[in-house]
């Protein structure tokens, strides 16, 4: 019984040392050849080629979180209608009258966010 499980252990297994041995290896190699050497130009933070005029932990606006997460929503979107078209021959109408309610539901949602002004970024 416990033999039928062994491959799952093994892929287990060599998938942490896969993923785990090259993060040890690389510390420990960087740790004995690297140099540390640091001045004010590598200490300092990088923005786009820039002097730094603002604090890193700055808040942003929350329409961009926002407009972040309808991206993510209606990108999600195709994410469902790829595989939906691929297979809509076999589907028959029962499947292309689902996917019309799902789109209607969406269209829906989409026409509220826009008539609330959620897409307005000014």
């Amino acid at each position: 019984m416990l033999q039928d499980y062994f491959p799952i252990l093994l892929f287990l297994i060599v998938g942490l040392v896969v993923g785990v041995l090259p993060l040890l290896l690389g510390a420990g190699i960087g740790k004995v050849l690297g140099t540390v050497r640091p001045d004010s130009a590598k200490l300092s933070p990088y923005e786009c080629g820039f002097e730094a005029f603002e604090d890193a932990r700055m808040q942003f606006d929350v329409r961009y979180y926002l407009v972040a997460i309808l991206f993510i929503l209606f990108d999600l979107e195709v994410a469902f209608l790829v595989p939906w078209a691929v297979v809509l021959k076999e589907l028959g109408m029962f499947g292309f009258v689902s996917m019309m309610i799902f789109l209607a539901i969406l269209v829906v949602g989409f026409v509220y966010e826009w008539m609330k002004g959620a897409l307005e970024w000014e």
